[in-house]
């Protein structure tokens, strides 16, 4: 699971979490990737977790920074294992990262120029942040060869024809023009993010608008948010 919190020096805001899957094929199997798709879902973690979280993990680590002179301001991002021993930090970052951020903001209803603002201005304890209900799912199209040896130049079809369809983002990471046609530039050359009202419901919103898109080779985990709380089963258990 993913945490984020934005922070101001003093006071620390967390967003709501998500789940990256790294692993290139269905199953979690395959080689790793920059990630192949990433869920944004409240019931991620319940209420005791992430308040064990915040206390034994991101508190700290703001304290740390602080004793070491360092008033940090902005995102800190943690990716957490959650185990039987309870959460385990995997690693840290100062940046949102993708593809979560994809998944994250399209639920922020909070200006997020605003929230930012504050950050650097410390009034982060003034902002009280909105979200849109339910979940959202983001699935990657790949190109043939990833993440070894992407092709590039493919022409891609059905773009348009997705974003058209409600509740749908499409956030392009590889692709380029090539005279009127677009094509792939890159190995993770899209992505494709819905809103529901659940996570079931984002999952299917994501997956038809997929359906419209096509290229050669292309390659895409059919499997992203299908088994999102079998960590908070066995954390639970």
């Amino acid at each position: 699971v993913s945490v984020f919190a934005l922070v101001d020096g003093r006071t620390i805001s967390l967003l709501e979490p998500c789940r990256d899957h790294k692993r290139l094929g269905d199953d979690d199997t395959g080689p790793n990737t920059g990630g192949m798709g990433a869920i944004c879902d409240s019931a991620l973690l319940d209420d005791e977790m992430l308040t064990r979280i915040t206390t034994e993990i991101i508190v700290p680590t703001i304290d740390a920074l602080r004793r070491d002179g360092i008033e940090y301001r902005g995102v800190l991002y943690t990716g957490l294992m959650l185990t039987h021993a309870g959460p385990k930090v995997i690693e840290y970052n100062v940046r949102f990262g993708d593809p979560e951020c994809q998944v994250l903001i399209p639920r922020l209803e909070t200006d997020l120029l605003e929230i930012m603002l504050a950050c650097c201005e410390k009034r982060l304890g003034d902002i009280e942040l909105s979200w849109k209900p339910g979940a959202s799912c983001g699935v990657v199209l790949a190109s043939p060869g990833y993440p070894q040896s992407p092709k590039k130049g493919l022409p891609i079809e059905g773009v348009a024809r997705a974003e058209s369809r409600d509740d749908i983002t499409i956030y392009h990471a590889g692709t380029a023009m090539k005279g009127a046609d677009l094509v792939t530039a890159g190995g993770r050359v899209l992505t494709v993010v819905a809103t529901g009202d659940s996570l079931a419901d984002a999952r299917s919103k994501a997956y038809d608008a997929c359906a419209d898109i096509s290229f050669e080779g292309m390659q895409m985990r059919t499997d992203i948010g299908a088994a999102p709380v079998a960590t908070t089963a066995r954390r639970r258990s």
